[in-house]
């Protein structure tokens, strides 16, 4: 009798294990999450400051209301040129480095440097969502080019990497259709000299090989990007005229072997405090608005932890395919399964309402 039990027993713990749905978390190939390590601030979107750069300057009306967000970025950035006309040497710059002080003294006239070009692209970008940060760059040769460039870097949701966009002269670089950042830009230059590389114009994108205004050919605009040094604080605009200058520059065999020339001299912030040397390639490139998740499975509940930088992060939005509607959802959700199958995609969202690359997590069944 007490043999039978135990058969009984043991059938009930074989029946009950086969009507429960073992439940695991697919392989799907999202965008990489870098996390933001030695950038110290960046711009408070909320800002007053912005909504009131939008309104004084009518900027909704140069993208005349295209939702592509490159081509939006490229739009403002072309207005940025068409406003500001070029004028390197000056006794005097109007505006005391203040974006909208360069704006009203180019509106009336006045011309600026490229330093000048990247404090407004800075604010005008930044005004509708799209994280971007100052840097500055130069070909640093003993004895030839040894100048030195404002610019700025501009982070793509659609492409998840940022890309170098300069103002000044209304262009970027592009490798297959892809626009490269500032250290790509680098990568290439040090290689073949830029050979596998084009410099693009407008919001059209007109390939160009020697600029028309000023006679530089790609090679020696790519040149440029031998030497780099990003703002370690990045929240210029908001907080003027409180900016902290610090420098990240990144540190590789290049770098060790070689001096940055600039104005006949070695860099000025060599062996001081003001610059940051980091080894780690993947700090200078962090991904903002990128998820990373951790998904654990007890029981039939799923436990989805949403990891992001919470720099300028309004909310997490979720929906599940194949035709969900997004709703706002918190950094952990809890869910109960069952169905055979989960598709959820998940987003960051800003308070300039951009959202960031899609994150896809599937929990299927066996």
């Amino acid at each position: 009798m007490k043999r039978k039990l135990l058969i009984i027993v043991a059938l009930s713990v074989v029946i009950l294990s086969c009507g429960r749905k073992q439940y695991y978390v697919a392989d799907v190939d999202n965008p990489e999450f870098k996390e933001n390590t030695v950038f110290l601030s960046f711009e408070d979107m909320s800002s007053p400051k912005f909504e009131a750069l939008r309104e004084k300057y009518q900027l909704d009306t140069v993208f005349h209301g295209e939702k592509d967000e490159f081509k939006r970025i490229l739009l403002l950035r072309h207005w940025i040129k068409t406003v500001i006309m070029i004028e390197d040497f000056s006794e005097h710059y109007s505006g005391e480095g203040y974006a909208e002080g360069i704006l009203d003294a180019a509106l009336n006239g006045e011309g600026f440097h490229c330093g000048h070009f990247m404090k407004v692209q800075n604010a005008v970008i930044n005004a509708y969502g799209y994280v971007t940060r100052t840097l500055g760059a130069g070909p640093g040769v003993q004895g030839g080019p040894d100048g030195h460039h404002g610019i700025n870097e501009i982070w793509l949701n659609d492409y998840n990497k940022w890309f170098l966009s300069d103002a000044k002269y209304d262009h970027h670089f592009e490798k297959n259709g892809v626009p490269l950042s500032a250290l790509e830009i680098r990568d290439e230059y040090l290689k073949n000299k830029a050979a596998d590389i084009v410099k693009v114009q407008g919001p059209e994108r007109k390939i160009i090989d020697i600029d028309p205004e000023t006679g530089t050919s790609k090679e020696r605009s790519a040149q440029t990007y031998t030497w780099i040094e990003w703002h370690t604080y990045n929240n210029m605009f908001t907080v003027w005229p409180d900016f902290i200058t610090m420098l990240n520059m990144y540190e590789d065999e290049y770098f060790d072997n070689n001096t940055w020339i600039w104005g006949g001299k070695p860099h000025w912030a060599y062996n001081t405090d003001f610059i940051n040397l980091i080894k780690d390639r993947g700090a200078i490139e962090w991904t903002p608005n990128t998820i990373a998740s951790d998904v654990q499975i007890t029981e039939g509940i799923a436990q989805i932890v949403l990891t992001s930088d919470k720099t300028n992060l309004k909310e997490y939005q979720m929906k599940e395919l194949p035709s969900g509607d997004w709703n706002r959802v918190a950094d952990t959700v809890m869910l109960e399964l069952k169905k055979d199958k989960y598709e959820m995609v998940f987003r960051t969202v800003n308070p300039g309402n951009v959202t960031g690359p899609e994150h896809k997590i599937i929990i299927d069944s066996n």
